[in-house]
């Protein structure tokens, strides 16, 4: 998807709401694990429920690849469902050196023809750069994330300047705004102006609103720019909004609450 399309999505929906699908086999309802793929149904009535207030879709790889080859036949099956003009993103945090990178980007930009995927970038440009040889597709590089242990390393300053800014701006010797996002925690919201003003016309994957404790307003102070700029994710508060057979119509409710408030900032 380029980055026009995904500019005509969020103003056509008036949403910059990201789910994600961090499905759970031992928190989704107990009644769909009668079904041949609990997994992958759950998911499946999720996305009907939410796809019209929801711009992408976000699946944390660890979940189904915790499940081995039926855990990889679920997350095929859903990146196959969710409709072509909303983004896809790959949560897999890969990071290595270029011909495994290669390998990463080929089996999820090919096979599973995800949009983007979020990247490691701290083994560097081997890590990143492999990812930018596909046409419309997307590398989400880690900047600041909305961790306890960010602070560790990503805090840590040089010459006046965080490790989190010297990431986004080196970032820009291998690609740009079209092709290359941030993930920048909603937990370290006044950060964000940092980052925007080093990366003024980039999307920014902002994780930690809601379940989290991140505030939506208060990301949108610092980070939002005149497109938007900003794709907020929410997982557990939609799609855990209810255990009981209506889990899908409270995600719809849920899902169209946060559309509602986001759509004050069109």
């Amino acid at each position: 998807m380029t980055r026009a399309e995904l500019i005509q999505q969020i103003y056509s929906k008036k949403s910059f709401l990201c789910v994600g699908l961090d499905t759970d086999p031992n928190k989704i309802p107990s009644f769909l694990l009668e079904f041949e793929d609990p997994i992958f149904e759950f998911n499946k009535q999720i996305i009907d429920a939410t796809s019209a207030y929801a711009v992408a879709y976000k699946p944390n790889i660890a979940f189904y690849e915790s499940l081995g080859s039926k855990g990889w036949d679920a997350l095929e099956k859903t990146i196959a469902y969710i409709p072509k003009d909303i983004f896809t993103i790959a949560d897999a945090k890969r990071g290595d050196i270029g011909n495994t990178s290669s390998m990463y980007a080929k089996a999820f930009f090919e096979h599973y023809d995800f949009d983007s995927i979020t990247i490691n970038p701290y083994m560097g440009e081997d890590s990143v750069v492999p990812f930018l040889a596909f046409k419309d597709k997307w590398a989400i590089l880690l900047a600041l994330t909305s961790n306890m242990g960010s602070r560790d390393f990503q805090y840590h300053k040089d010459k006046e300047e965080y490790l989190y800014e010297k990431v986004v701006k080196k970032s820009f010797d291998w690609g740009n705004e079209e092709n290359i996002m941030f993930v920048t925690g909603a937990t370290h919201a006044s950060e964000l102006a940092s980052i925007r003003n080093l990366a003024p016309k980039s999307f920014f994957l902002v994780p930690g609103v809601g379940a989290q404790g991140g505030d939506m307003h208060e990301v949108m102070k610092y980070a939002a720019n005149d497109e938007i700029g900003v794709l907020i994710n929410s997982a557990r508060a939609i799609i855990y909004a209810s255990k009981g057979e209506d889990f899908a119509d409270a995600a719809a409710k849920e899902a169209k609450k946060m559309r509602d408030e986001m759509a004050r900032y069109f």
